[in-house]
């Protein structure tokens, strides 16, 4: 017999073995009897328990209402703190904060004690003097159609937290979509070798310009502070191509500055004597020149004496080159009275002091061979002349 029956459960019992409501209860508590005794708790809580002290008595009715109030102004008091502590803020010498009123921007706070209304106010606080830095790396295609990868650091602040905060969403996020592009663009117009060697400078500055103009056009509020191009490479799988292309070039570097070395040092040595010898042959052309106009001015003042006596003139000027002539000999010839022979006079001193002077001053005195010549040429020439002063003192004994 099933226990709901009618006289199946004599005892009034539950399917659990307890009785039903009314009797002691040994199995599951009863939904509804837990939420009624929750109920008038709550009731008694907020000041609801005058009904049952109404049925009970005055003094149980007052007590409940006094201990409600208490424990709502306990309640106020505590939310009053909370919001006091979540409200009061404060902003740090190198930060800002922007506050904003129904959705709309307030204004902008500086270091110090503020306080907000939430949930009417909100507040964005960032740090404005520090350097923050982003990094990026990818392969990149120049100008002479080459891929290259090329690592980039930019180092940024915040300029403008108004700004930062309102006009665009995610502002670091657009940063890097910004360096991507003006990196993809100035090494697409710059070719490898400006990329891998000399031009990473140039190329910094033209990324950092572009950049900050990207970034004044989202009015992002950030200020590009350094862009950092560092070493560039190529990619890896064609690296060993790269390097020789890179020992070739500076072969041809070092090639080219011992030319130049070389270069510079010929062409000033041919420069300095064609400089020579032009200015020798200045040199010998105004000799010339001048030599010439002496003779000329000298002969034209000798015809001018010659017209006033020509016979003075005439021996003067003999005697002139015959003194000219005789000075530049070295043997003498003295003639006698008429019918007698002329006698021929050799200086050998005066020749043998010239022989010397000559030699010491020639390309090392020339050879001993050439000495002894000289010596014997003298030795001959005294016994030559010896012998002809004998003869000639001979003539004039048989005379």
């Amino acid at each position: 017999m099933a226990w709901n029956e009618p006289g199946g459960n004599s005892n009034n019992q539950d399917p659990w073995g307890g009785k039903r409501r009314g009797g002691d209860r040994k199995g599951p508590p009863d939904l509804d009897e837990a939420f009624r005794k929750l109920q008038e708790s709550l009731k008694g809580l907020f000041g609801g328990g005058n009904k049952r002290g109404s049925d009970g008595g005055g003094s149980g009715g007052g007590s409940g209402k006094g201990g409600g109030l208490g424990l709502l102004g306990i309640g106020l008091v505590v939310l009053v703190a909370f919001w006091l502590y979540s409200a009061i803020y404060v902003v740090d010498e190198q930060e800002q904060a922007v506050v904003l009123r129904f959705g709309q921007y307030h204004e902008t706070v500086g270091p110090g004690l503020n306080i907000y209304f939430p949930p009417f106010d909100r507040k964005y606080m960032e740090n404005v003097t520090r350097e923050r830095a982003y990094s990026k790396q990818g392969q990149m295609l120049t100008e002479d159609e080459n891929i290259v990868e090329v690592p980039l650091t930019v180092q940024y602040k915040i300029s403008d937290l108004q700004a930062f905060v309102l006009n665009v969403d995610q502002p670091e996020i657009s940063l890097q979509h910004a360096t991507e592009s003006a990196l993809r663009h100035v090494v697409g117009s710059t070719a490898m070798d400006q990329v891998l060697t000399e031009g990473r400078e140039l190329m910094a500055s033209e990324i950092k310009e572009r950049l900050q103009r990207f970034l004044d056009t989202y009015r992002t509020g950030i200020t590009v502070t350094q862009v950092n191009v560092q070493s560039a490479a190529a990619p890896r799988e064609v690296q060993e191509a790269f390097d020789d292309v890179i020992r070739a070039r500076e072969d041809e570097q070092r090639a080219r500055n011992q030319a130049e070395s070389y270069a510079n040092g010929v062409i000033p040595e041919a420069r300095g004597q064609a400089q020579r010898i032009l200015e020798d042959a200045n040199g010998y052309r105004d000799e010339v020149v001048s030599r010439a106009k002496g003779e000329a001015d000298r002969f034209t003042k000798l015809v001018a004496e010659y017209r006033k006596a020509p016979e003075v003139t005439r021996q003067r000027l003999y005697l002139d080159t015959m003194q000219e002539v005789f000075s530049n000999t070295s043997k003498v010839l003295v003639t006698g009275d008429k019918g007698q022979n002329n006698l021929l006079y050799l200086p050998l001193d005066k020749m043998i002091e010239s022989s010397r002077s000559g030699t010491a001053n020639g390309s090392n005195a020339g050879t001993p061979s050439q000495s002894a010549n000289d010596a014997a040429a003298a030795a001959a020439a005294a016994r030559a002349n010896e012998a002809q002063q004998r003869g000639e003192v001979r003539t004039r004994e048989t005379r």
